[in-house]
């Protein structure tokens, strides 16, 4: 894995397979762009040790190549097709916080709303500019805008929406659409109990939003709900996922990539992420018990 000082959000390239030994290229720092796997320290190539923050290719892993765009800060896992976990030191430092159960419900909010916004910004780096003529107060230009209609973000009720309010800090022009789905204790299937979106929502991009990926079973069927309202291009945010959660989602919706500050091994006996960092919705409202 090597370095480079390019570039003021964290890019990623993963080549796995293109040539012996060659894995992730990651770059960070403050300057002008590039899309190499190779990476120099001005002249003198730099090497990092293994990160457990960093997923790393099995062997004898060959994946199809994962790239993600200039600007997303983002550090694909090579071993599992359509997830990318955002690696930027902020989501990790933000995450460890959120993961701390001395963490107050308010503080709870704030971080989770913060790094929404973080986790937003990679999501939707590859979203279309178009040109258009402006005058700054020396001279007129023709500057990129977005090419497209506002995306539409859509919280799982009712955690998702600490991160929808990230989203919006991010975007103030996206609409909102709310679902709320419940969990059945006997069950662990999602119940749906209110689901309203803009009129327009299929032809627009939409950012789905729930803090936590475990079963997976919640995650289904909310993008079930959004495609059987016509929508196409989907893309789901959560703060933390477990492996079975998202191979889950991705067995039901392969067209659907997922973005994540982190991912845990397992569930335990109660569906809960293991270590993960409780529940959500009740850490952010203050409603945990006991």
């Amino acid at each position: 894995m090597a370095r480079l000082r390019t570039g003021v959000w964290h890019v990623v390239e993963s080549k796995v397979g293109a040539a012996p030994g060659v894995t992730i290229g990651e770059a960070r720092g403050f300057g002008a762009g590039a899309s190499t796997h190779r990476a120099r320290d001005g002249n003198r190539s730099a090497r990092v040790p293994d990160s457990p923050l960093i997923p790393q290719a099995p062997a004898g892993c060959m994946p199809a190549v994962h790239r993600a765009r200039r600007g997303t800060m983002a550090e694909p896992d090579i071993a599992i097709e359509g997830l990318t976990i955002v690696a930027h030191p902020l989501v990790q430092h933000r995450l460890t916080r959120l993961r701390d159960r001395t963490t107050p419900p308010e503080r709870f909010r704030a971080e989770l709303r913060a790094v929404a916004t973080l986790l937003g910004a990679a999501a939707l780096a590859d979203l279309p500019l178009a040109p258009r003529a402006i005058e700054t107060p020396v001279a007129a230009m023709e500057s990129p805008v977005l090419g497209c209609a506002p995306p539409v973000v859509v919280p799982v009720l009712r955690a998702g929406l600490a991160m929808a309010e990230g989203l919006l800090d991010l975007l103030p022009e996206a609409a909102v659409a709310h679902l709320g789905l419940y969990r059945d204790p006997q069950t662990l299937e999602a119940v749906e109990y209110y689901f309203k979106a803009p009129a327009d929502i299929a032809s627009r991009p939409v950012l789905m939003v729930d803090p936590m990926l475990a079963t997976g079973n919640s995650a289904v069927a909310a993008l079930d709900r959004l495609k059987a309202a016509g929508v196409r291009d989907l893309r789901f945010v959560c703060l933390l996922a477990a492996r079975p959660g998202v191979a889950t989602v991705r067995a039901s919706h392969p067209d659907v990539a997922i973005w994540t500050a982190g991912l845990d091994a397992e569930l335990n006996a109660h569906s809960y992420i293991v270590p993960g960092l409780g529940d959500a919705g009740d850490r952010a409202f203050g409603t945990e018990h006991g």
